[in-house]
């Protein structure tokens, strides 16, 4: 293998370790760049953002949407016990069953559970928010173009609807949002949520928190990813050295 194809796969490999940048969201506003703690080579997660994160997605997001890819017990991923798990897990009612009268009933979730769906079914759900059936937000930041930039930016992006724009009822004005109307009303506002670490809980900083949570339960094994990537670009440097050197003393005494 030449030099330059081996430099073509470190190059592969190095991508598939640390991960594609998301495109821009399409036909939507302006989307700031945010310097999230997870981009680059060597990116981790903040787990504080994250474990806030959950505290914003329980209190706020939940009321609505499903994570029905995330179980609870990948929870201990963020630095939570086992116990708390359990207790964050209880605070939902998961349906379970059928009993053993053949039906289905509703208990306290378990560390095995998902984070369900607030509602029974589709239909309830779209009948609940105008005939807009909130997504499941396992995946949200990389289901969308523009990835977690603009998850956060749409959470904050809300803004009043210009004088000629025609705003069905139950709709509300968010530029960042593709066509600029959507049913999901601006859930974000200054100290809806008591952070328990003291931080205070602006608009700006409960989205940037929940965004790093999103995009954790999208990619929980993205830090385990870059350390393999960086690994294989690694080992590829020295064999690319070993190969060099062995092409140069078996060539050595050929002109």
């Amino acid at each position: 293998m030449t030099m330059k194809k081996l430099l073509a796969v470190a190059s592969m490999a190095l991508t598939l370790g640390v991960g594609a940048t998301a495109a821009p969201a399409a036909e939507g506003g302006h989307i700031p760049d945010v310097d999230y703690q997870f981009e680059g080579m060597f990116g981790t997660f903040d787990r504080e953002a994250a474990q806030r994160g959950l505290q914003v997605f329980t209190q706020v997001c939940a009321s609505c949407h499903s994570m029905k890819f995330v179980a609870f017990r990948s929870l201990t991923d963020l630095g939570y016990t086992e116990d708390q798990v359990e207790a964050i897990a209880s605070q939902y009612q998961v349906r379970a069953g059928p009993n053993d009268q053949g039906n289905m009933f509703r208990r306290p979730g378990e560390p095995n559970d998902t984070f369900p769906s607030p509602y029974k079914n589709k239909v309830e759900g779209e009948l609940a928010n105008g005939g807009a059936y909130p997504p499941d937000l396992s995946t949200i930041t990389q289901a969308r173009a523009g990835g977690p930039e603009y998850v956060e930016a749409l959470l904050t992006g809300y803004e009043q609807a210009p004088s000629d724009a025609n705003v069905p009822q139950g709709a509300y004005w968010n530029p960042v949002y593709p066509g600029n109307k959507i049913k999901m009303p601006q859930m974000l506002i200054d100290g809806v949520v008591n952070y328990k670490d003291g931080t205070k809980a602006t608009a700006e900083q409960m989205a940037h928190d929940v965004t790093v949570f999103l995009h954790w339960a999208a990619e929980p094994h993205l830090e385990e990813r870059k350390r393999m990537g960086i690994a294989v670009v690694l080992f590829l440097i020295v064999l690319t050295g070993l190969f060099y050197a062995a092409k140069r003393k078996v060539w050595r005494d050929v002109k």
